[in-house]
């Protein structure tokens, strides 16, 4: 079966991927030429955050939701560049995502990676792992980035109460860093529209959200300026050499910090 991780993993150019996962990848990128940018631009927000918190927002610590398997500009590699010190927990319940990052991450004693259900909040937030490496009476970071959008609202838990379940555990002056499938509703909804069939045709499912969707599940976080935005314009890192891509305006991005 494919596997939304490993298709991901193609995208970025990685190795740890099949057939089956490549095929759905050209089903995507048949449909929407741009796929690939969406994954890197996805990153790249990632990186740009990571950066932020590291340094400007002085966060050492962590907790990674839905890791995705190893690539460049992981989590832990872009944090601890800034800071050797930081600490950071990484949840996923793809068995080959355990595999790979466990031989991976083996000899980093400031990193873990746990198997655990990251739409299930509690079983993540009581595993001993993380209470005992991350300390919850100091600001961490939560990262839900490109995971929510592949949880449906009618299975078990829904997404905004998923995310609020996380924010409310999380101490104050802790940041969320958030990026999910948007449908913009103007005349890019029809990309969202085909991508989403895609991929529902599968087991990689993925659901593309309107901008109030995505307000309910950032309720009560102060967001970083410039807000809820394409991911190419939350804190570029210089003026775009081409014009972006219709898809690129189909995947949000957003930095939130509890008050």
């Amino acid at each position: 079966m494919p596997s939304v991780a490993r298709a991901y993993d193609a995208a970025l150019g990685g190795k740890d991927n099949y057939e089956v996962d490549r095929q759905l990848l050209a089903q995507l990128n048949q449909a929407v030429p741009e796929v690939n940018i969406i994954a890197v631009s996805n990153r790249a927000f990632l990186t740009r955050a990571v950066r932020f918190l590291a340094g400007k927002a002085g966060i050492d610590q962590f907790l990674d939701c839905g890791s995705g398997l190893p690539t460049a500009e992981n989590t832990h590699q872009v944090a601890q560049r800034i800071n050797p010190d930081a600490q950071v927990v990484y949840v996923d319940n793809d068995p080959v995502v355990l595999a790979h990052g466990r031989a991976l991450l083996e000899e980093n004693d400031r990193t873990r990676l746990i198997g655990a259900n990251i739409f299930e909040p509690d079983e993540v937030l009581k595993n001993d792992v993380v209470t005992t490496t991350l300390d919850f009476s100091r600001p961490l970071a939560l990262m839900h980035v490109a995971t929510l959008h592949h949880h449906s609202e009618a299975e078990g838990m829904p997404p905004a109460q998923v995310l609020q379940t996380y924010i409310e555990a999380i101490p104050s002056g802790s940041y969320v860093v958030f990026s999910h499938f948007f449908d913009p509703e103007n005349e890019h909804s029809h990309i969202a529209h085909r991508v989403q069939a895609i991929l529902n045709q599968s087991i990689s499912r993925g659901f593309f959200r309107t901008r109030a969707e995505l307000e309910e599940m950032l309720d009560g976080l102060e967001l970083m300026d410039p807000g809820i935005v394409v991911n190419d314009q939350w804190w570029p890192t210089g003026p775009r050499p081409e014009p972006m891509p219709a898809a690129g305006n189909c995947i949000v991005a957003a930095v939130g910090r509890k008050p």
